[in-house]
């Protein structure tokens, strides 16, 4: 009986060692051949001058090939600092996280740019970009605004430094467009606010819709709601002079006419 237990044991281990030998011949040689195709994206570039290297990143950058020109972008940045390829290997390096939906990164890398080589012509589009980014972050008007508010501010800065670049009108347009969506949070909040009968919180959320968004189709609307929450508090005083308000910002707007109207009535008594 022991022998026989003993025989089954043995063969049982030269079965596994058999098994774990076939899977060696086939695993390395798999290896081998993954190994050779993940590197085939890449050269070696240690022997490259820096303008050779940036070639090379920029054909991976020409090609789409995002992830390998940042790598190759880094390493040029690393290795040579101060040379007369860092300022381009650094943009370009910003732009492939920017291509590759990495904004928040690409965001620190045009920073980056325009803190450390200030002098480099790629400073005034780094600017731009480095707003877009935080463009491309800004989410739907219910979340967080924090992206949106950056945005703006780069965008502002690229115009107050850069005023006659050729971006200016679109950085303009992006700012209206992120004002807009500031402008629809603050109106929302303020409807909310009304709708739960907290007048004194909505109407300040209604001023500074029409003080710091009067751009906006949300302005007038804002000032026209708060003229209603004072006249049904019977706050008349303050009530007309809203209506003046609103009639001197919006004669042309969809409810001044209304407006109008209670402008009158509210004279004449």
């Amino acid at each position: 009986m022991f022998d026989e237990l003993s025989n089954l044991i043995k063969f049982v281990f030269n079965f596994l060692l058999y098994g774990i030998f076939l899977m060696k011949q086939i695993i390395t040689p798999l290896l081998i051949v993954l190994m050779l195709f993940g590197c085939s994206g890449s050269k070696d570039t240690l022997m490259m001058s820096p303008e050779e290297g940036l070639a090379y990143a920029m054909e991976l950058y020409d090609d789409e090939d995002y992830q390998y020109s940042q790598k190759e972008f880094q390493t040029l940045v690393l290795q040579y600092p101060g040379s007369t390829i860092t300022d381009d290997a650094q943009y370009h390096l910003a732009m492939s996280y920017y291509n590759d939906e990495q904004f928040l990164l690409a965001a620190y890398e045009f920073s980056k740019l325009i803190r450390d080589i200030r002098g480099s012509e790629f400073v005034s589009m780094s600017q731009f970009m480095l707003a877009d980014s935080y463009y491309q972050l800004s989410p739907p008007y219910q979340l967080d605004q924090s992206y949106t508010i950056k945005a703006i501010a780069e965008f502002q800065s690229f115009i107050d430094f850069f005023p006659v670049d050729p971006k200016i009108e679109e950085a303009e347009r992006k700012i209206s467009e992120l004002n807009y969506k500031l402008a629809e949070k603050e109106f929302n909040a303020a409807r909310i606010y009304e709708k739960m009968e907290y007048y004194n919180a909505s109407m300040e959320y209604y001023t500074r819709v029409y003080e710091t968004y009067h751009d906006t189709e949300f302005a007038p609307r804002a000032l026209y709601r708060k003229i209603f929450i004072l006249l049904d508090k019977e706050r008349l005083s303050n009530a007309f002079d809203n209506i003046t308000i609103y009639l001197e910002k919006y004669p042309d707007a969809e409810d001044a006419e209304e407006i109008r109207d209670i402008h009158d009535d509210m004279a004449f008594k």
